[in-house]
């Protein structure tokens, strides 16, 4: 393929043809860029942003108006693909087919198309027919999954013991005696941090705010009494 001959052949088009504007250019040396990338080989695949970014083209009406106007102009062969996972498929014509061989060349694709869509068709009614996810269900499959994922993570958080110093301070700023952190401390560190000695303990926190609460049940308060001794008492007096 002599891509200079073809390119001087395509621009010796343009000049008398009056259709085509500058974003028509645009997208045809895109296009011819993609094709010289993959060794001037017919039809090329292609990606619609790659296309619009190579371009310059911003708009995606503007892209394939501009396409459907090259196919029918005779400067290209647009085979757009639906299919999300397969890009469309472009055939770059020779300038210096005639007419007729053009014609040829189209009849045969729109006769490979409706063959396609056949197929299409009679997969779709057969039991073995492959579901193809689109962009959205695939997206909104991956969100569940990563929520899910999310939730195990901290559902299965791992319970880590807090140290003395932690212990400490927390019931320091609760205002309970260091005594009372010792206790707490001693008590579930012994017994590997389980409430009731089975169940693994969650939060530390919540299992030190229920041992405050109840730290004056267990540990009550000696109420002081005084003493009125009688100096006068006649010990010789018996009880």
């Amino acid at each position: 393929m002599n891509y200079i001959k073809h390119l001087t052949g395509f621009f010796d088009k343009v000049i008398l043809d009056d259709r085509l504007n500058p974003t028509h250019i645009s997208l045809y040396v895109a296009l011819f860029q993609f094709w010289n990338v993959q060794r001037f080989k017919n039809p090329i695949s292609i990606s619609r942003d790659e296309v619009m970014r190579v371009s310059k083209i911003c708009s995606k009406a503007t892209y394939h108006k501009c396409m459907k106007d090259l196919h029918q102009f005779d400067y290209v062969l647009y085979d757009p693909s639906y299919n999300p996972f397969r890009g469309s498929l472009v055939t770059i014509i020779d300038m210096e087919l005639k007419s007729e061989q053009i014609r040829k060349t189209k009849r045969q694709q729109v006769n490979k198309q409706t063959s396609s869509k056949q197929e299409l068709n009679k997969r779709a009614t057969s039991s073995e027919q492959a579901l193809v996810p689109s962009i959205n269900n695939i997206n909104s499959i991956n969100n569940t999954n990563k929520e899910n994922k999310n939730k195990s993570i901290v559902k299965n958080k791992i319970f880590e013991a807090p140290t003395f110093i932690e212990v400490e301070t927390y019931f320091m700023e609760s205002k309970v005696t260091i005594i009372e952190a010792q206790k707490f401390f001693n008590y579930y560190e012994s017994n590997g941090w389980k409430i009731g000695g089975r169940s693994p303990m969650k939060k530390w926190k919540a299992a030190a705010n229920n041992w405050m609460l109840n730290a004056e049940k267990f540990n009550p308060k000696v109420q002081s009494s005084n003493l009125h001794l009688n100096q006068d008492k006649d010990y010789d007096i018996p009880l």
